[in-house]
């Protein structure tokens, strides 16, 4: 008998190929939308403490003050109860570079004496090109990726003379240095700290973390721990970038599922229903109940299980463009930035389990029936359940047509809810994806309307042409080139922190407008335009536990300066801080500048300016500026619109499957209406207005579902910070146009299925009745 459910499974696909490819199309796009989901959700965290584990990462780089703290002391926390396993003492030097160097800015490099760490209990050092420094004079560079071969034997001088030849490029998950030198050059550059890196046996919290190195420093002199840096910082910001993409990715996966089950549920339930006749014979000529069941569960498998292979080859195919945009800018080190392998396996696996669990339910109906109650039911005529709202309707003055489409769904109360459910569901996403769109080019839109011209020196651009102009004679320059407006000066440094271990870059900005066009917003607080000031984004500022109003210390060569967080971005760089020219000159008197913006006048010739500055001075990059996006922002809106366009499709095809069922099971009334005179244009209109009252109440349930859920990602997307002005973008035109965006996905799905029941041959029809 498993022969012959087969063949009755595979006659029941041939016999509904309609049906077969709304639910293989259902299942292959929210198979996709799943598998990016947890690709990004599986990046952000797995890459991290694969790479981490596999070079021995240290849980706290702690920095102690060797005026307090002698090396014995140090050597003897290893053993400290709690203390898995240590590394260290190691002399620490921040040494300056005052010029550009293999692509950094001027500032500190924090250099730490070290043996070669390859077999280290803490923190394997990963050599990516090169070899470890042997000797003194030479140095490893710590790189956040890639190995600089060609940048080997670089010479670097720093602010106080010493030499060092690049004899290696290696990269370090617990980023403890910028580079690493052996420990008798370390001690010939006056280090200012000792390094101790430990793994503790108990890790997995700060407060954890935090306790443990209390109780390995316990005894030491007050004041010996100069700072400490936990892998947990580290982590989290590894995953900064993907993070912004969870809540989006998250909420459509969840979505896409629940709209597939949805819809499968009702091609089953519509299945059976339709097909009492057919249960009643299968079971007269001796198929089991548990067979008949089988058999409409086999029906939905085939479609689902080709759906879930095409939906896993596409998504698992998107999946890594996505992470490169998601993990574009972030220091990834060693990691690498692969979903999980086992993703394939568990959607191959997880998906059409899901859909048979869809499917059971309604397919259940079918185990119950008797031979005799399937074929009576299925040869008896329709009793209409909706015969009373109806009769209802027709009392109206609404044209006849409108009357019918209108009472047509509550014959059948359950499907119409499926249906409608699945529209609000493409309504919500519909309106989650507007409303993200909106918020970001808010937080991103441009302070004037003015064309900017943006001009890069030749350290930024990378011309291998000298300059020929001074920072102050361009600046001149710029201003006097007919066209101009505002010229507005940015600077770049990299600048240490007092009491933390990495440096930062710092963005100094001067001329006309502190402020240009291309800057993020300052949307807590005020730009950073005062002596002694600073502004960042809130990656910045959870990253190094701080907060709008704090004050933080900037050191470069010998000189510090202390400033006051005083403005929040929109977004920013996890690694910078912005400040202002006058900022700057307490640090240095280089003004470090790496690019100009230009303002232009109104009806001020772009090109004409721009030959205008090259021929001043040929190493000059020139460019028009259009207001800018970061790419995450760019991302974020195609992946939601992706999504939106996807299951606003699926629930679409769940309309369409719906009307089928629907006009299948009416074809004799559907007959004698046209035998007494009803256009194909009214059957049409009919069958449409049927589904677009649905899409109008879907839209009202799925509208403010939607605006809550777009609420929830916009306060979750924790590398950009939105005001409630950029959150709060529901205005009546917007609002009105989403109203129609249910009817919009419910006439989507019927006008196929309006115009096939349209074409229904009167004849054929009644005689095969």
């Amino acid at each position: 008998m498993n022969s012959a459910v087969w063949r009755a499974s595979r006659a029941a696909v041939k016999r509904r190929r309609v049906q077969t490819v709304v639910i293989g199309l259902v299942v292959f796009c929210s198979t996709a939308t799943v598998l990016l989901a947890l690709a990004v959700i599986s990046a952000a965290r797995a890459p991290f403490d694969t790479a981490f584990e596999g070079e021995r990462g240290a849980h706290v780089s702690a920095l102690f003050d060797p005026a307090k703290a002698s090396a014995e002391q140090l050597a003897a926390t290893a053993h400290r109860p709690g203390v898995e396993a240590a590394a260290g003492p190691f002399d620490q030097a921040v040494v300056t570079i005052p010029t550009d160097w293999i692509g950094h800015p001027p500032g500190p490099l924090i250099l730490v004496g070290r043996p070669d760490p390859a077999a280290a209990p803490v923190d394997r050092v990963k050599l990516l090109s090169g070899r470890w420094a042997t000797a003194p004079g030479e140095v490893v560079i710590g790189t956040a990726g890639g190995s600089s071969e060609g940048n080997l034997g670089t010479r670097l001088t720093t602010g106080t003379g010493e030499r060092l030849t690049v004899v290696g490029f290696a990269s370090d998950m617990s980023q403890s240095a910028g580079g690493w030198v052996t420990p008798e050059q370390a001690a010939a550059l006056h280090p200012t700290g000792r390094q101790m890196l430990y793994r503790f046996t108990d890790a997995a919290t700060e407060q954890r973390l935090t306790a443990s190195l209390g109780r390995a420093t316990e005894g030491l002199p007050e004041g010996a721990v100069a700072n400490a840096q936990s892998y947990l910082v580290l982590k989290q910001a590894f995953s900064a970038g993907a993070d912004a993409y969870l809540p989006v990715m998250t909420v459509f996966g969840v979505l896409g599922l629940v709209v597939a089950a949805l819809i499968v549920g009702n091609v089953v339930s519509g299945a059976v229903v339709s097909g009492y006749r057919h249960i009643g014979v299968l079971k007269s000529i001796g198929f089991t109940p548990r067979q008949v069941v089988t058999v409409y569960l086999t029906m939905v498998s085939v479609p689902a299980v080709v759906g879930t292979v095409l939906g896993t080859a596409a998504g698992w195919t998107a999946a890594y463009p996505i992470l490169k945009t998601a993990f574009s800018g972030i220091a990834t080190g060693t990691a690498v930035i692969d979903p999980v392998g086992w993703l394939p396996a568990a959607t191959l696996l997880g998906v059409p389990l899901l859909v048979a669990l869809a499917a059971l339910v309604p397919a259940s109906r079918a185990r119950r029936l008797s031979a005799a109650q399937a074929i009576s039911a299925g040869s008896a005529p329709r009793t209409g359940r909706g015969l009373k709202v109806q009769r209802w309707l027709s009392g109206t003055r609404l044209p006849r047509a409108v009357s019918l489409g209108l009472g047509q769904p509550f014959a059948r109360p359950a499907r119409t809810a499926l249906t409608m459910a699945a529209i609000a569901l493409g309504v919500v996403t519909v309106t989650v994806t507007t409303g993200l769109t909106s918020t970001l080019a808010a937080s991103m839109s441009a302070p004037d309307q003015h064309t900017h011209i943006n001009v890069q020196t030749a350290v930024f651009s990378g011309s291998k042409l000298a300059p020929r102009l001074t920072a102050e004679q361009t600046e001149a320059m710029l201003h006097a080139t007919p066209g101009a407006d505002q010229v507005s000066v940015r600077g770049l440094v990299r600048v240490g922190i007092v009491g933390q271990p990495q440096p930062v870059f710092a963005n100094f900005y001067g001329g006309d407008a502190m402020v240009d066009h291309r800057r993020l917003n300052v949307v807590e607080g005020r730009p950073a335009t005062g002596l002694g000031e600073a502004e960042a984004g809130p990656a910045f500022l959870d990253q190094h536990g701080l907060k709008l109003g704090d004050r933080i210390t900037l050191a470069l060569d010998d000189r510090r300066t202390t400033v006051t967080l005083v403005g929040l971005e929109t977004q920013g760089n996890a690694n910078a801080i912005s400040s202002n020219a006058a900022t700057r000159a307490l640090l240095t008197s280089d003004p470090h500048v790496v690019e100009y913006d230009v303002r232009l006048a109104d009806g001020a010739d772009a090109a004409a300016y721009r030959k205008a500055v090259t021929d001043a001075d040929p190493s000059l990059g020139t460019a028009v500026v259009a207001p800018s996006t970061e790419g995450s922002v760019v991302a974020i809106k195609t992946f939601s619109t992706t999504f939106s366009v996807l299951l606003s499709v699926v629930a679409a095809l769940g309309v369409f499957n719906t009307l089928l069922l629907t006009i299948r099971e009416r074809r004799r009334d559907l007959g004698m209406l046209k035998a007494i005179g009803m256009t194909p244009r009214q059957v049409v209109g009919m069958t449409v207005t049927s589904v677009a009252w649905q899409g109008v109440v879907s839209g009202i349930v799925g509208i403010p579902v939607g605006i809550l859920v777009h609420r929830l990602i916009a306060e979750h997307v924790r590398i950009i910070h939105f005001t409630d002005a950029m959150i709060d973008v529901w205005g009546a035109p917007l609002l009105a146009a989403l109203a129609l965006a249910g009817v919009a996905i419910a006439v989507l799905g019927a006008l196929v299925p309006a115009r096939s029941a349209a074409r229904l041959p009167i004849a054929e029809v009644l005689h095969n009745e």
